[in-house]
Parts: C-alpha cells; sequence; structure tokens
C-alpha cells in the first residue's frame, strides 16, 4: 500500500475554454493526472454553490473551476 496522497480533484471546466483544452490535450495524447475528473459545463459564471458543495460530500478531496 503507497503512502503517497493522491487527491482525488473534481474539476468543472468552461465548454469554450478549459473543456477545450482538456479535449485537446487528450486527442493529442498528453498525459495530465488521472485523479482529475472533470464536468463540462457552458460557464463557470454558472456554477452553482451547490455543486462543489456536493462534490466534496461524495468524496473529492478539491473543486478546480477553469473558464
Amino acid at each position: 500500500m503507497s503512502d503517497q496522497f493522491n487527491p482525488r480533484i473534481l474539476g468543472f471546466l468552461c465548454n469554450w475554454c478549459c473543456y477545450a483544452a482538456a479535449d485537446a490535450a487528450g486527442v493529442s495524447r498528453y498525459q495530465y493526472p488521472p485523479n482529475l475528473r472533470t464536468i463540462r459545463i457552458m460557464c463557470t459564471g454558472r456554477v452553482d454553490p451547490a455543486f462543489v458543495f456536493k462534490g466534496l460530500l461524495e468524496g473529492a478531496d478539491g473543486i478546480f473551476t477553469g473558464g
């Protein structure tokens, strides 16, 4: 068993900015951490605080919003 902490991060990514970049990275076969789970949203300005709290309650160690 590893003693290294590997945080689970939930990312709310803007469809027009961050999600497009993450998609391009995947298509180009760039590696990014597997502990980041992405959720595409239309705009980060529309992230309901309840989504953040729900993510934390469901086990995420951190929340990333990018737009």
